[in-house]
């Protein structure tokens, strides 16, 4: 069984936009439907239209998908600083923008400019949702390594043990955990191929020696438990995690790929 793809262009969406840090993923009647995604004055009968602003946009994209005949699931719409663009957040895959007619979805990133440095106007909704995400997550159903001493941070780390770069990140667990930071492993095996060892890791008796194994290219024992592996691959999708790996901090934003411990520490302050 493969791995869950869209028939559309989105599940491939960012593939290009990898760094070097990260290992990738394996491979009818007329009507005036025209929507505004300015966001209306302030007061309840702004609110209501602009919400019922979203729902038909909901509507709108829903049937365009249904109509190219794609299987794609939207879960809510939010207006962004941009007019008449929308934040649309899908089932299974990374979100995407859509224009306030419904008629054109933008896959990427739409960055805004006029600072210092370039950011995103996505990044603050999907850092919203994320948290929603990882705060739902039990940590039974994690891999983690403590912080020596007192806690400053928790981060959480969608990982897979065939993954280079999620070998030298592992190597500094000891001196991240030092600086205080605890982490907090999310399996996310890079191909179906890969699938087994991340569930065989996660059905032992002791995850961290299993994954340490699994990293050093031991055979595991196949799996025998019910584990959560699948579902935090699909965790990973609707988050836009397409290579490992992927580091989240606490309020759900993507702080990055590999870096070093004390870079990690710095990038948390």
């Amino acid at each position: 069984m493969q791995l869950k793809r869209s028939k559309l262009m989105l599940a491939c969406m960012l593939a290009s936009g990898l760094t070097l840090s990260a290992c990738s993923k394996s491979p009818d009647a007329k009507k005036d439907d025209t929507l505004t995604a300015t966001a209306p004055a302030t007061g309840e009968a702004s609110n209501l239209t602009e919400r019922n602003a979203q729902q038909r946009l909901i509507q709108t994209l829903q049937g365009h998908l249904k109509k190219a005949n794609i299987n794609a699931k939207i879960l809510d719409v939010k207006p962004t600083e941009m007019p008449n663009l929308y934040w649309v957040s899908l089932e299974g895959m990374s979100s995407v923008y859509a224009t306030g007619d419904g008629k054109y979805l933008i896959q990427g990133d739409v960055i805004r400019l006029g600072g210092k440095e370039l950011s995103s106007i996505g990044d603050s909704l999907q850092a919203a949702e994320n948290k929603k995400y990882l705060t739902q997550l039990k940590t039974e159903d994690l891999l983690v390594y403590p912080a020596k001493g007192k806690t400053k941070h928790v981060i959480y780390v969608f990982t897979d043990a065939s993954c280079p770069y999620c070998h030298k990140l592992h190597e500094q667990i000891p001196e991240i955990n030092a600086k205080g930071i605890e982490v907090r492993y999310i399996a996310w095996p890079r191909g179906e191929q890969f699938m087994p060892a991340m569930e065989s890791v996660w059905c032992s008796a002791n995850r961290q020696e299993a994954f340490d194994q699994a990293i050093a290219g031991v055979q595991l024992p196949p799996a025998s438990c019910q584990n959560p592996v699948r579902a935090q691959y699909e965790l990973g999708l609707k988050m836009g995690v397409n290579g490992t790996p992927a580091i989240y901090n606490a309020e759900g934003e993507h702080i990055g790929a590999y870096m070093t411990a004390d870079d990690l520490a710095a990038r948390l302050k």
